[in-house]
């Protein structure tokens, strides 16, 4: 099962579990893992699952749609590497994905 590497912004690591087909959004919230709010559910209508791929795992990602380059606009300190997280969709070409999360997601 592909495991997903969370990084706070004070630098706490949680690694987590999360099965082909779930997005690193549901990997962080059925996992408790804190910095994740993802007040939608997973929508992609809010920009609260905002996280920073580290750049070596950006290309593996698909592009981002439309949808979530125009929710990234509300998100705060958006950077080159920002991505909503319920849209990435864990495969096993993804096991090792390290995010980091941002200080606040409002």
């Amino acid at each position: 099962m592909p495991r997903v590497l969370y990084i706070e912004a004070d630098g706490t690591e949680h690694t987590a579990d999360a099965p082909e087909g779930w997005t690193v959004m549901e990997g962080a919230v059925k996992n408790n893992i804190p910095g994740i709010d993802a007040d939608c559910g997973g929508a992609c209508a809010c920009a609260t699952c905002h996280v920073y791929v580290e750049p070596e795992w950006l290309e593996r990602l698909g592009p981002q749609s439309d949808m979530e380059q125009s929710m990234l606009d509300f998100a705060e300190d958006v950077r080159p590497a920002s991505r909503l997280a319920c849209q990435i969709k864990i495969t096993g070409a993804l096991d090792g994905l390290v995010v980091r999360l941002p200080e606040s997601q409002h």
